[in-house]
């Protein structure tokens, strides 16, 4: 059995995961309130109206803590409701590509103030830019680290 946390490290441990999960919280009531999406379908927007507006499954995948079945759905229900389209990857035959349509970007530009105030009211009102630039450097190497790991999509699945 692996050595017990250091007090240091479980408190430091337990106060983060407190914290992700009241910003989540708040985050998601906003989300549905403003848009009427939840947090995932935010991530899956705005990637895609982040980048060239259309991505395959797998690099959303890549990109976004969800299961492949859970992202598949989540795109189902954005394509049911107009937000984005689905088809054939002309690069790759075995790929789905996902593109953003307007109605779909007009839905993240509505979000985004509120969710920007999210943000700042919850987390960033309470740093100083030096807490902020080195939270922002911790918790890149912490996420780098942890994304040095396959990609999820390149997992195997588990057969039943």
């Amino acid at each position: 059995m692996a050595d017990a946390l250091k007090p240091e490290q479980l408190g430091a441990y337990f106060a983060l995961m407190e914290s992700v999960n009241l910003l989540h919280h708040s985050v998601e009531q906003q989300l549905q309130a403003d848009g009427g999406i939840s947090y995932v379908q935010f991530q899956l927007l705005a990637r895609l109206a982040h980048s060239t507006g259309e991505l395959t499954m797998t690099d959303l995948a890549d990109g976004v803590v969800y299961s492949r079945s859970g992202l598949t759905h989540q795109a189902g229900l954005l394509e049911k409701a107009g937000l984005v389209t689905r088809g054939p990857c002309p690069d790759d035959q075995r790929a789905t590509l996902v593109t953003i349509t307007d109605a779909g970007r007009a839905v993240v530009g509505k979000v985004m103030p509120g969710h920007v105030e999210v943000a700042r009211r919850m987390l960033f009102s309470q740093l100083s830019e030096k807490d902020v630039a080195a939270l922002g450097k911790m918790m890149t190497r912490v996420r780098d680290h942890m994304r040095a790991q396959p990609p999820r999509s390149a997992a195997p699945r588990k057969r039943v």
